[in-house]
């Protein structure tokens, strides 16, 4: 049993660093740049993972519904136009909705959307407890995702970065993001099966945030001590 939870959590790993799932957290970053979007995104799509091994491992492929991913992704993808034209400041207090926003997504995407590592950890329901096995993949799902969100909310605050640097490093993401949830926008409604490219694309993503963010950082004042 410790060997297969061991599978599913790096199954949660695998999950959580597709492109989508970085699109969608990094896009909320933008907007309301907080170190838990992140967690919060895996905590809500791990859920739906967990119910659905408690009550429907079965369904399988045949549970989702598809048709909705798609507009999920417009509206990241018109958000953070939005925010390209019209950007507001670090300061600027967001609406408190927006708190619970990656909590929603998360929970809105896991039906919407089926991935290969989510449909293999929902076969396993049958030889772990459905409990653990939703817990294991959403803790891996979670730390994937947390780690994305910590390092895009550092991109978006600008902390110990270089000013400029911080902001141009901030609409490079926000135009990424723009671009991959169009692109999976599109693949929706064209019923093009992106699954194969999530991986390798959210690999690339991660990759870009945290050259992104050290590159910022490149220049920046050290304080001087008393």
């Amino acid at each position: 049993m410790l060997a297969t939870l061991a599978l599913v959590f790096a199954l949660g790993l695998r999950h959580g660093m597709d492109a989508d799932h970085l699109a969608a957290i990094d896009g909320f970053a933008r907007l309301r740049p907080s170190r838990w979007t992140g967690v919060l995104f895996g905590l809500g799509h791990g859920l739906v993972v967990t119910a659905l091994a408690l009550v429907a491992g079965r369904l399988g492929e045949n549970f989702g519904f598809d048709g909705l991913s798609p507009y999920l992704f417009l509206g990241v993808a018109a958000l953070n136009l939005w925010r390209l034209r019209w950007p507001a400041p670090h300061r600027h207090k967001a609406a408190p909705w927006m708190a619970l926003g990656p909590f929603v997504m998360g929970l809105l995407l896991a039906v919407g959307m089926e991935t290969s590592s989510q449909l293999a950890a929902l076969s396993l329901a049958q030889s772990v407890p459905p409990l653990l096995l939703g817990v294991a993949f959403t803790l891996g799902m979670t730390v994937a995702d947390g780690a994305d969100g910590l390092l895009a909310a550092q991109l978006q605050r600008g902390r110990q970065a270089n000013p400029d640097r911080a902001a141009r490093a901030s609409r490079v993401m926000g135009w990424l993001v723009v671009c991959l949830s169009l692109a999976f926008a599109l693949g929706g409604f064209l019923d093009l099966d992106l699954s194969h490219v999530a991986g390798p694309l959210g690999l690339s993503v991660f990759g870009a945030l945290l050259a992104l963010r050290v590159w910022s950082r490149l220049g920046a004042r050290v304080p001087q001590a008393a």
